[in-house]
């Protein structure tokens, strides 16, 4: 029995965790973008002040960019995607095209006849509250959206100015002899999260570049809007990218693109796949976040669990932390190690001569 007593509170333990983390999202999803935002812009929020200005200026001033930015791209994202909507009613005339060739086929092969399916999906539409339904669920959406944005901004902003105290407090929890590696520590998980997050906007930068330019040479239309969407969708892993491609192919295909452009679409994907995950991933994003497979993955699938999309977008940055807590705490090291890929030798692939050549070490 006294064996069984571990494992049953380390089962009781993430019990509680993951449970507390799911029933606290709402909380707990906008004050962790706003700590990664702080982390973000720490570095520049000191050479702000060592230029003068005070914390809070600092801080205030380092959001407003941050916004500004966002605010640009919101902007480039609307004017790229005028002609997208101004061609909405072709758009619209080709998918009850592609509706209506659905339902002959359904017909033929299950004997359900066109107007049956459609009081079907009436009856259905009716049974969940209908359009006034779908339009306040969108509505709700897009107004916690907006709150959570705030909410970010918010945190971001206070903890970016009581860093230090935040820091002091934490150094306040253990004894004086470790105080020393706790502030290791703390320097570290703020580095991973800061150098993660700068590599990944990096590449996102560099996967727009890549995409408008294949997309233009493959003649797909608004080729700059969908490279932006391809590579927004980017921050979240494994499914992003694929994402971003499908809709690349739906909406051209809904625009009555012919064959080629599809292949070209596909053939694009491939190619810019291929240098993200040799070249760019290895060489921008870096080992900052050094989680072997297994874990990379586990820890998306469990992020989205219990947080949705959010939870896959923290969930690298996340375990990075804990990695570094890991790898710091002698008895929890061998979980680090766990969590950690392998060190073993092997002969400089392209990225390490790459990263060689541009002198990164």
């Amino acid at each position: 029995m006294q064996s069984l007593i571990k494992p049953t509170r380390l089962l009781i333990f993430l019990f509680l965790l993951f449970g507390g983390l799911y029933y606290a999202r709402t909380v707990l999803i906008p004050l962790a973008f706003g700590g990664l935002l702080a982390a973000l812009f720490s570095s520049l929020s000191d050479r702000l002040e060592k230029k003068g200005l005070s914390r809070a200026v600092a801080a205030l001033l380092c959001l407003v960019c941050f916004v500004l930015v966002i605010a640009g791209f919101v902007l480039l994202i609307a004017w790229q995607s005028s002609d997208l909507f101004s061609d909405i009613a072709g758009i619209k005339e080709r998918v009850n095209s592609f509706i209506d060739q659905a339902r002959q086929f359904i017909s033929t092969k299950f004997g359900i006849e066109p107007q049956q399916q459609k009081a079907m999906l009436d009856k259905q539409s009716s049974g969940a509250g209908g359009v006034s339904s779908t339009v306040t669920k969108v509505l709700d959406t897009l107004m916690g959206v907006a709150v959570d944005l705030i909410l970010m901004l918010v945190y971001a902003f206070l903890l970016l100015y009581l860093r230090n105290h935040i820091k002091k407090f934490v150094l306040r929890l253990v004894d004086k002899d470790q105080r020393p590696e706790t502030l290791t520590v703390i320097e570290e998980s703020s580095q991973v999260a800061q150098h993660y997050l700068t590599g990944l906007f990096t590449m996102i930068s560099l996967l727009w570049v890549m995409y408008g330019i294949g997309f233009t040479i493959v003649g797909v239309k608004q080729a700059i809007f969908l490279a932006i969407l391809c590579g927004l969708l980017e921050m979240i892993p494994f499914v992003g990218n694929l994402t971003g491609a499908s809709l690349a192919i739906l909406v051209n295909l809904a625009q009555g693109s012919d064959t080629q452009v599809l292949l070209g679409i596909v053939i694009v994907y491939g190619i810019v796949q291929f240098t993200q995950t040799y070249l760019l991933e290895p060489l921008v994003v870096g080992s900052e976040v050094s989680i072997n497979p297994l874990f990379t993955i586990l820890v998306i699938v469990v992020g989205e669990t219990v947080w949705g999309v959010s939870g896959m977008i923290l969930a690298l940055p996340a375990l990075g932390v804990v990695k570094v807590i890991c790898d710091h705490v002698d008895p929890l090291k061998p979980i680090g190690f766990l969590i950690g890929e392998e060190d073993r030798k092997k002969s400089p692939g392209l990225a390490d001569k790459f990263k060689k050549l541009f002198g990164k070490s």
